[in-house]
């Protein structure tokens, strides 16, 4: 039997103010669950980034409801919001956000320390190991490709165990080998995790790897492979 993690009910949300106002979310109802791998698909400006940073508590609805292992994040506080996040999100950005002038151990860990997380340093060694850095643990991120700063912020994203993994366009600033590698990295990871993965991508490829794929057109859910009524048109 399969159970929520994340439901969303008619999350509505505009950006921008008088006539720069974008109406970027339209009532979204929407209902993923623990162990998917959902690829978020859609072209420029359909409002799947933003899609993907409500569901990370980094952006407030408006309007609507929205609930991650039965926690309504829309009452929450910011520092309330701010604490569940850090228990339970892990989040992998396109460009990587990476401090400059701390190494890849200092990176990963001081987060932890900052939630105040037991030997965070451990932690922090344990996971560079298992994204394939064990050697590169003292290198800045200037001294490191952008694969291996990928894996860096895999590794920071993954240190506090977080129940649900989301991911922007982890592989658009990598060449596709270097992306294929990543993409295998982030799969096998919410594989032996048993995490749910909700991934924004133009890589068709990509999207296809996943479990689910939902489509966003003008703010709303257009294709939702999970729902027969609801296919996913061909990626754009």
């Amino acid at each position: 039997m399969s159970n929520t993690i994340i439901e969303l009910k008619k999350a509505d949300l505009t950006l921008g103010s008088a006539a720069a106002s974008v109406h970027v979310l339209k009532g979204i109802d929407l209902k993923i669950d623990e162990g998917e791998a959902v690829g978020i698909v859609g072209p420029s400006g359909s409002g799947k980034s933003t899609l993907l940073m409500v569901l990370a508590g980094l952006e407030r609805l408006d309007s609507g409801e929205i609930h991650i292992r039965n926690t309504p994040l829309h009452n929450l506080g910011e520092d309330a919001l701010a604490d569940f996040r850090g228990r339970n999100i892990g989040i992998v950005f396109q460009s990587f956000h990476l401090i400059a002038n701390m190494t890849a151990l200092e990176n990963v860990a001081v987060p932890l320390e900052l939630a105040n997380v037991s030997n965070p340093f451990d932690i922090a060694r344990r996971e560079l190991t298992a994204v394939g850095l064990g050697e590169r643990l003292n290198h800045y991120p200037g001294q490191l490709s952008g694969g291996e700063q990928q894996r860096v912020a895999i590794a920071r994203a993954l240190a506090p165990s977080p129940a649900v993994l989301i991911a922007d366009e982890p592989t658009g600033n990598l060449d596709t080998e270097t992306g294929k590698q990543i993409a295998d990295l982030l799969f096998s990871k919410q594989t032996e995790r048993k995490m749910t993965l909700l991934l924004v991508t133009h890589d068709n490829a990509l999207a296809a790897r996943c479990s689910r794929q939902i489509r966003v057109r003008s703010g709303e859910i257009a294709g939702d492979s999970r729902e027969p009524s609801k296919p996913v048109a061909a990626f754009a």
